[in-house]
């Protein structure tokens, strides 16, 4: 090729197991292997010493050494009290989120042998500003320039749709993973993607199915030996248990029964576990999946989706056969697995390769009109502005330079639509001086969305008015603020003498991805204050560069 596009690759951060992804000249996607030449790597990180070890080598430690290895870091993201004590060290979700993603990255540049700075990084549709805003901090303590955060069933829907291309349809994409859920509605056309509705519950995933066993198995131990002490209060029993009951639920996918080795306090017992008996004890589990994508399917009505084509299921923990058979009863239709370990990182490789593209056409555009890319604040208004045979024009002579088969880069134009997974507002007093959450931006909305509300001060001479930025989980306009989470907070001065019921104006802006930014101006002289949401629950500051400085200095095998 005479010119190359910069690359940018696709990470799924995953909650049992992340990958990394890109895209070939012909527009294919396809995950890298790492150094032990699988397609994905175990999330689990083992504090070896001085040394930090990711993946398989971490994942078989962690029954010698449970309290020195971390699994389902994912699930304590953006959480601003989980910490990680080693060697009189602490260490934040984040920190241990960036070794994941460092030794999937180093793993890819050697099988590739390219260096990679650019990376899209997927998560859980339902993550809120603190997780996405901690996975992004996470890309770039391990070093990388993160162009994106975007959701997993936004990218399963991604790679769906090109290797599914033929037809139009709306699909419910049902996303278990190993400590994850999410369920989310896409329509699917030629010439875009359209997330329609999304929900799911972050701590539901495969992880929930293995601890159903462990307490099964636990129980069994207890009934043939008569012993009533807690053998999951000693450390390697207990790891011993939870990676026996990640090998049974696989084995029980391919087979009704399996025997299963307890040891605890010198006593050795052999037990079994059927298919049958473990369907019993996860049955609710499977039932809170079915009763989440009810809600979807009741969100979807509101916006005129009465009904869907398809139901794909990714994620490694819908292999379960329960899943399949569940879904089919409640929703007669056939659902379709597709690419569970997969998708989601070819997906956000896909997505990847978009950016690149789009990066080369809008300086291209911008150059044939004169244009200053700096000046631009919107790309995709660029290309959308721009003379359709102009980027007819461009879109043919950059596929010439770069090499590329022109449908293959006119495939990598289609319109990703995203919503909200949360609603966001801010703390007011209703007529009865009581507090509550009024939402601006209500879940699910279309973004990017730009949203204006006046409000009033409450007394005459105000000197202040405190504005705190609330997240939730309702659709409604209002909620309790116990039910809702302070994400931000900014204080807007106001000049003395204000008579009561001065109209704030507030501003809300969430841009494509999900990013949050808020303007509150007094319309008296015009007063303003600019509040871009840096969450209290991420590391931030001092911490921040502290762990940017020890990430320098690691290496992770």
């Amino acid at each position: 090729m005479s010119e190359q596009v910069k690359k940018i690759f696709g990470i799924d951060l995953g909650t049992t197991y992340s990958s990394c992804a890109c895209v070939d000249e012909y527009g294919k996607a396809a995950v890298i292997p790492n150094a032990e030449n699988q397609r994905v790597t175990p999330s689990v990180v083992f504090f070896d010493g001085e040394n930090i070890v990711v993946g398989d080598v971490a994942m078989e430690s962690s029954k010698l050494y449970p309290d020195d290895v971390v699994s389902f870091v994912k699930r304590s993201m953006g959480e601003p009290d989980f910490v990680f004590e080693h060697n009189s060290q602490f260490y934040r979700a984040e920190e241990i989120s960036s070794y994941i993603l460092r030794k999937v990255v180093q793993d890819a540049e050697y099988s590739i042998g390219e260096k990679i700075t650019d990376v899209v990084i997927t998560c859980p549709a339902y993550f809120g500003i603190n997780e996405r805003e901690a996975t992004r901090i996470a890309g770039e303590i391990a070093g990388f320039n993160v162009r994106q955060i975007i959701n997993e069933p936004t990218a399963a829907a991604i790679a769906y749709g090109a290797a599914e291309s033929s037809k139009e349809r709306v699909v419910l994409v049902y996303d278990l993973g190993g400590g994850t859920f999410d369920i989310t509605m896409i329509d699917i056309k030629h010439d875009s993607i359209e997330v329609v509705c999304t929900g799911g519950d972050h701590n539901l995933g495969g992880k929930d199915w293995d601890d159903r066993i462990v307490a099964n198995l636990v129980r069994q131990f207890q009934s043939k030996t008569g012993l009533d002490d807690d053998i999951l209060e000693d450390p390697d029993t207990c790891q011993e248990l939870q990676l026996s009951a990640e090998k049974a639920k696989r084995i029980l996918s391919q087979r009704e029964i399996t025997p299963i080795s307890i040891t605890y306090g010198g006593e050795r017992v052999k037990v079994e576990l059927t298919r049958k008996k473990f369907e019993e004890i996860t049955q609710d589990l499977i039932e809170r999946t079915i009763a989440l994508t009810h809600g979807i399917l009741e969100e979807a009505k509101k916006k005129g989706y009465e009904t869907f084509d398809e139901i794909i299921l990714v994620g490694g923990s819908t292999r379960m056969p329960c899943v399949v058979k569940r879904i089919k009863e409640e929703f007669s239709v056939e659902p379709k697995i597709f690419d569970p370990d997969e998708a989601i990182a070819k997906g956000a490789a896909i997505y990847a390769w978009k950016l690149s593209i789009n990066d080369d056409l809008v300086k291209r555009i911008a150059e044939k009109t004169n244009q200053a890319i700096d000046n631009v604040d919107d790309t995709a208004e660029l290309i959308e502005s721009a003379p359709e045979q102009l980027v007819k024009e461009v879109t043919k002579q950059m596929a010439d330079d770069i090499g590329c088969m022109l449908p293959v880069l006119q495939r990598s134009m289609v319109k990703i639509k995203n919503v909200t997974s949360k609603s966001f507002g801010i703390v007011v007093r209703n007529p009865q001086n009581e507090e509550m959450v009024f939402n601006l931006i209500l879940k699910n909305t279309a973004i990017p969305v730009d949203v204006k509300r006046t409000f009033y001060t409450a007394i005459a001479d105000q000197k202040t008015v405190l504005v705190r930025i609330m997240e939730d989980e309702t659709s409604e306009e209002t909620a309790p603020p116990e039910q809702s989470i302070e994400i931000g907070t900014a204080v807007l001065n106001l000049p003395p003498g204000l008579p009561v019921d001065l109209p704030i104006e507030i501003f809300f802006n969430i841009n494509n991805e999900g990013r949050l930014q808020i303007n509150a101006v007094e319309t008296s002289e015009s007063r303003s204050v600019e509040i871009f949401i840096e969450t209290r629950s991420v590391i931030q500051g001092d911490e921040l560069k502290e762990a940017k400085s020890r990430s320098k200095s690691l290496v992770v095998h």
